[in-house]
């Protein structure tokens, strides 16, 4: 049913596409982040992400709080699979949630930590989960060493960008990258696992989501789906070609044991 409904939705992709070059995560595992470039908490004091970490795993997940495309939805992923994962927050891990929008400000953070905690009631999670913000220069800073590339659009007025996760060892070290919609409990559980152990995990499944809204007014498709939908229309199609093939094949095979 998904791969079906992202075919129909992937056939309506016919207005020209938004120039998305340079949309992506360039994953630098071992890269040291610079874990000490000034932040702010929901408070509004200041920190940073060694303050964050406290010594400890951690999850990095870019985003905006005023996101108007999949910034919350891919959030409540997270936090939902992180429920599941076996996980306890403060004790085998810490979150960070930093705003790529240096207009946003802390009581932005807190509401929308207000919000998630209120949904998402998980032990510890009150003093793990931190919604930061940051000046450009610090958030800058940040996305380049993560490999994190996204840009303001004018004409939308929201940004562009990458979904994914950076998992960061205690030591401040790239320890692995998680893309796409749906966060696995045991892909959370075991990509904290390593980053704990300072090891580098594999490379990431490249395939990406890009955080991009539908322009009612022009025509255009959001385009916070269109590699995934590619990716899944073309599973689709190879799966309907099969099918065919398989059927032809069985006629054939009928229509010989009824000639004989």
């Amino acid at each position: 049913m998904r791969l079906a409904a992202a075919a129909l939705v992937l056939l309506t992709l016919t207005a020209a596409a938004p120039d998305l070059s340079g949309l992506d995560f360039v994953q630098r595992p071992g890269t040291l982040l610079p874990m000490t470039a000034p932040l702010r908490d929901a408070s509004g004091a200041a920190t940073d992400l060694a303050r964050v970490a406290d010594g400890k795993p951690l999850i990095v997940d870019f985003g905006y709080f005023h996101c108007p495309t999949l910034c919350s939805a891919t959030r409540d992923d997270l936090l939902g699979a992180l429920g599941q994962s076996g996980l306890h927050a403060g004790q085998d891990y810490t979150l960070a949630a930093i705003s790529i929008d240096p207009a946003e400000r802390p009581q932005d953070a807190a509401t929308a930590l207000r919000d998630d905690l209120a949904r998402y009631r998980q032990p510890g999670a009150a003093t793990a989960w931190h919604f930061l913000t940051g000046s450009e220069a610090a958030l800058r800073v940040l996305q380049a060493a993560a490999g994190f590339h996204a840009r303001w659009d004018a004409d939308l007025k929201q940004f562009l960008h990458p979904e994914g996760l950076v998992f960061v060892s205690p030591q401040g070290r790239i320890a692995g990258y998680q893309f796409g919609y749906e966060n696995t409990a045991a892909g959370l559980r075991r990509n904290v696992t390593l980053a704990a152990a300072g090891l580098v995990a594999p490379a990431a499944n490249p395939v990406l989501l890009l955080c991009f809204h539908f322009n009612p007014l022009t025509g255009q498709y959001s385009f916070a789906i269109t590699k995934v939908l590619r990716l899944m229309a073309g599973i689709t199609v190879l799966a309907l070609g099969a099918l065919l093939a398989s059927g032809i094949r069985w006629r054939k095979r009928r229509e010989r044991i009824i000639s004989d």
